[in-house]
This record gives structure tokens, sequence and C-alpha cells, in this order.
């Protein structure tokens, strides 16, 4: 079917011109009968109109649309977009140019969107970092009024009430190192020092200084069946190590009591090893799996302030293993178990 819909400002001029100037040909052949003037009189009225119609387009709408292409752009035009404007804008038909605005509104709408995010993520953040200091802070600031207003005078609670306060101080220390730490890492203002080492070597060492810990659970921990078998990496192995005693450490508080957490390593290719931790506890639902990694997160199931930490140790295992190019993941089911595992890269020779 006959469409106009992907003509130039040339060719809409074109046509138009053709559309006016066939009936005045037309007209001027019935009324002189001769064919010569009427073809004359065609030739001189699509001429005429074909440089009024495209000077009309040029000079009064797509001029109009090099200043919404500027102000898209927001930008002095630079002489290659000023080569664009005047040699190539114009031969594309307004539907291109539709495209081109609607496209731009996309990306303008997918950044705000972003922003917005962005901003409730960063409004989120304060709320959360505002709750974990206020708790310890006002937890010291009772014990300390207590014991100034004549507590410090008895025995038998002054001791109990400074190791609580010293407690709650240590928690707020914990929390300013681990927030401190997340600001290098997403600088880059802490190194990585690479190199080789057997993940399995490291997970044991793990297992063996939280084992006192899990041992006051009864939960066992161990590798997995046909995954001793000695696997090199190349990564930096204590911020590895932090990594892994974060996961068993989570693994130990939300995992059942009498029950295991095993670790497991597979070579998925010959560039990268993934590592895996998996407790049988009690799960995480399905609608927080998203958010787990994020700072100060924590679910509204058994994965709380109760059982302590700064809910910032998945936000630091996140950004170790990013900063080592690779990729954390978690699966989980409640009251079946979950699964942390991370990507490392094989060993260099």
């Amino acid at each position: 079917m006959f469409s106009t819909k992907n003509f130039t400002p040339n060719q809409l001029s074109a046509l138009t011109a053709v559309a006016v100037a066939v009936p005045i040909g037309i007209g001027f052949y019935i009324v002189h009968a001769s064919l010569i003037v009427a073809i004359i009189a065609c030739i001189i009225v699509f001429a005429g109109s074909y440089f009024l119609i495209r000077t009309v387009l040029e000079r009064f709408i797509y001029r109009k649309i090099k200043l919404i292409y500027k102000f898209i752009y927001q930008t002095k035009a630079s002489k290659k977009e000023e080569m664009y404007y005047k040699y190539i804008l114009p031969q594309k038909s307004i539907d291109e140019v539709r495209e081109d605005v609607e496209k731009w509104a996309a990306q303008r709408k997918a950044e705000i969107e972003i922003l917005k995010s962005n901003e409730a993520y960063r409004k989120e953040f304060l709320q959360n970092l505002s709750h974990e200091f206020k708790t310890p802070i006002f937890a010291i600031q009772g014990y300390v009024d207590t014991l100034l207003g004549g507590a410090l005078e008895n025995p038998a609670v002054n001791k109990k009430f400074l190791e609580n306060a010293a407690r709650n101080v240590d928690r707020m220390v914990t929390l300013v190192s681990d927030l401190d730490e997340i600001s290098k890492l997403e600088s880059g203002e802490q190194p990585l020092y690479k190199e080789n080492f057997i993940i399995q070597d490291l997970i044991r060492e793990v297992f063996e200084t939280l084992s006192i810990k899990s041992a006051s659970r009864n939960i066992k921990c161990s590798i997995k069946k046909g995954c001793e078998q000695p696997i090199t990496v190349f990564a930096d192995k204590e911020k590895i190590r932090q990594v892994i005693i974060n996961l068993v450490s989570n693994a130990i508080k939300y995992g059942k009591k009498d029950g295991n957490i095993v670790a497991s390593v597979y070579k998925t290719d010959d560039k990268h090893v993934l590592v895996e931790i998996s407790d049988d506890g009690i799960g995480i639902s399905e609608e927080h799996l998203p958010r787990i990694f994020e700072r100060f997160y924590r679910t509204d199931r058994g994965r709380s302030r109760d059982v302590g930490g700064s809910g910032l140790g998945l936000s630091i295992c996140k950004h170790i293993i990013e900063a080592h190019n690779q990729a954390m993941h978690v699966r989980s089911k409640l009251d079946i178990g979950t699964t942390l595992g991370f990507t490392l890269d094989t060993r260099r020779d």
C-alpha cells in the first residue's frame, strides 16, 4: 500500500509539488488546448511549489526539530553535530525523528527511575544507619546515667553495667570499622594481594577457627564428598578468608541446631572455580533474596538484630568478590536451608 510514512522532506516536497502542478497543467491544457503550454506550466508550478514547500519545511519545521535535538543533547553543537544538523537530519523522515526523540525519552525515563531508586535506597540506608547507631548509643547512655545516678557505688550492678556498656561500644566500633571497609572497597583504596592457594585448605582453617561457635550449637562443618580434591585458586587469600568466615558464621547463626554446614568446591571451567557454603537452617523468604547483599538489610524471620552482627557482613563479602571481578549468588528455601556462593579465578602460573 502507498504510504508517505518514511518520506524525507525532499521527497515529501516533491510529492506535494506534483500534487499541485499536475492539476494546474491539466487546467492549462483544457484552456489553451496546447500540450507544450500545459507541460511548461506544470514544470514551472512544480519547481516553484517544490522550492517553496522545501523552504517552509526546512525553515519552520526542521529548524524547530534542530532546536529539539540541541535540547536533547544539552550542549553547544560541535562541528560533527553541526554537520549532522545540516546534512543528515534534513534527510530524515519525520517518523525517524520521532523514533529518535522517543528513544531519547525512554533513556531519560530509565535514568529517572534509577535516580528514584537510588534516592529511595539512600533514604533507607540513612534510616538503617541511624537505627544501628542509635540502639547502642541509647544503651550506653542508659547504663552511664544509671551508674552516675548512684549505681556506681553498688558493687552488685556496677561491673555488669560497665560490661554491657563496653559491649555496646564494641558494637559501634564494629559498625564504624565495617563501614570504613566498605568505603575503601568501593573506592579501590584496599588493594588486592593475589596469590595461588588451595581453597579447601582455607575452608578447613575457617572451620577450625569457628569450631567453638559451631560446637556450641552442635553443628557439624564439612566439605562435601567429591569436593575434597585440592583445587588451587588465584585470589587475595586474607580477603577470601574474610568472606568464608562471614558465610560460615552466618550459617552457624541461622543454621539448625544439631545441623550441618557443607562447603562445596567445583571447577566450572578452565578459568573459574565455584565455592558454596550451605546450611540446613531456617532459610530466607524468596522476596528477600534480591536484597540480602544490601547494607543493613535484614529479613523479618530469624535474621534479626537479636543474633548480633553489624548487618554489613554480606555487603562486605559482595564487595570483596566484585573487587576480584567475580560474582556472588544465593539460593534459599524456608525451613530447608540457604546456600551462598561465589566464583574465583583458577590458579595462575
